[in-house]
């Protein structure tokens, strides 16, 4: 006898139903999906519009300088994680018996990662921008948010569980004060260094709630175990996603950082409003990927076809996903930007036009990414990112004096491309993969569903 369906499929369409009987791991990821999506529809509808109202109310320069610290920050975030997501995803997945000693040792390392990380951050900003004492107060509290990374391995527990609704909850309760707060702050004319601290009480109240969640659905930290020999097989793993991270995170944040550095401020609030409008509509194949690919994980147990199948499938939904929301935004930019951010960031309609089609290549990288983790092809993920930021940094030293914002689009745009799709043609492990992208950017599949379904009619 199948066992029940959930409460939500009663509301799915009969012929989407046939294909969730008796398939209770896609029936966890379509439940998990639905959270993620529900998580990010609020902080879209209330995040943006929160968002687009600071922007507004510090002006463009404000703004860069508030998002310059910010992708600063962030720069040294990959230490903090130790590229350890993916792989201790994978490991509470695939030996959930070893969970304990998996989730202590990544607690500590995480903890030293953060402070290293901080440590870093705190030096760095020093010698770049040494005359000014509020950049650097700004990064040291932004900062400080690192060193509460090591809760996040109460998320790895959870999203391994399929079970990110309790993320969901703990992150959306925490946002909406904090959401609440900026408009008191806007409101009572504060100063840029409220909106500063405002992040990291917002990092200290969610690391609060996860591990009370935890504990509240069962959790026991006494089982959590540190071991050497585990930190070590961890760290043999992760290391070249430390430093892919790094890169990852530099061709994500090294254009505002440039920016900043080359131009001021102003034009890295300029580029700041493209990019917040470009990457908002990222949450829905971020969800679905990270809901799907444990069951791909498990797929490969049973089929090297069908794992194939489920991961071409991912790559098709992802990238037409990418596609609706490139082509129009491309058209409507302009539009869109002034009527959220005002008439002061006009400029950013241009960039916007630009930046919206790195998405293709976002989607690719993220899923790709996943695989290359399960696969064990760590280093070809460390080389291709590095090749990417090495390519962005290239680009905008060049084309920044020239082109400015619109500049740092056009490197980040290519920069993904390279790194994301053209270098998988290079080698013969990732060869495979590129031709399944390739399917996926050229909608093969979905043509010929198209014309299946037409002849059938």
């Amino acid at each position: 006898m199948a066992p029940p369906l959930p409460a939500w499929s009663r509301y799915v369409p009969a012929i989407l139903l046939e294909k969730l009987h008796n398939r209770p791991n896609l029936q966890k990821a379509v439940t998990n999906t639905g959270w993620l999506f529900a998580d990010h529809i609020v902080r879209i509808g209330v995040g943006l519009l929160v968002s687009v109202w600071v922007a507004r109310y510090l002006g463009p320069e404000q703004f860069g300088l508030f998002n310059y610290a910010i992708s600063f920050v962030t720069l040294f975030g990959a230490i903090a994680t130790l590229g350890l997501n993916g792989i201790v995803l994978r490991d509470l997945v695939k030996e959930p018996e070893t969970a304990g000693v998996t989730l202590g040792t990544t607690f500590v390392l995480q903890f030293i990662g953060g402070l290293v990380g901080f440590g870093l951050a705190v030096g760095v900003i020093g010698y770049v921008r040494p005359g000014d004492a509020l950049s650097q107060l700004i990064v040291v509290v932004l900062g400080s948010v690192m060193l509460f990374k090591p809760t996040e391995t109460v998320r790895y527990w959870f999203e391994s569980q399929v079970q990110s609704k309790y993320i969901i909850w703990v992150e959306n309760f925490v946002f909406l004060i904090i959401a609440a707060l900026k408009v008191i702050l806007i409101l009572n004319h504060a100063s840029l260094m409220a909106f500063v601290w405002l992040v990291l009480a917002e990092a200290t109240l969610v690391a609060i709630a996860l591990i009370s969640v935890y504990m509240w659905r069962g959790g026991d930290f006494h089982h959590w175990q540190i071991k050497s020999e585990r930190a070590k097989s961890l760290l043999k793993d992760s290391w070249p996603l430390i430093l892919s991270g790094l890169a990852i995170t530099a061709y994500m944040r090294i254009d505002q950082i440039m920016l900043g550095q080359m131009l001021g401020d102003e034009s890295v609030g300029i580029y700041s409003a493209a990019v917040r409008i470009s990457e908002a509509w990222y949450f829905i194949p971020l969800a679905i990927i990270a809901s799907v690919f444990p069951s791909i994980i498990e797929a490969q147990k049973q089929s090297l076809i069908l794992y194939s199948q489920r991961l071409q499938q991912l790559f098709d939904l992802t990238i037409i996903l990418a596609f609706l929301v490139a082509v129009p935004m491309t058209f409507l930019s302009t539009s869109l930007v002034t009527l959220l951010f005002g008439q002061s960031y006009e400029e950013a309609g241009s960039v916007l036009a630009i930046h919206i089609w790195t998405g293709i290549f976002v989607v690719l990288s993220h899923t790709s990414g996943r695989w290359l983790i399960n696969e064990g092809y760590t280093l070809f993920a460390l080389k291709r990112n590095l090749i990417g930021v090495i390519i962005n940094v290239i680009l905008n030293i060049y084309i920044i004096p020239i082109y400015g914002a619109n500049g740092a689009a056009i490197a980040t745009l290519f920069s993904y491309f390279v790194a994301s799709y053209a270098l998988d043609f290079a080698s013969k492990e990732t060869r495979l993969i590129f031709f399944q992208k390739s399917r996926a950017i050229f909608m093969l599949n979905t043509i010929k569903l198209l014309f299946r379904d037409r002849n059938l009619s």
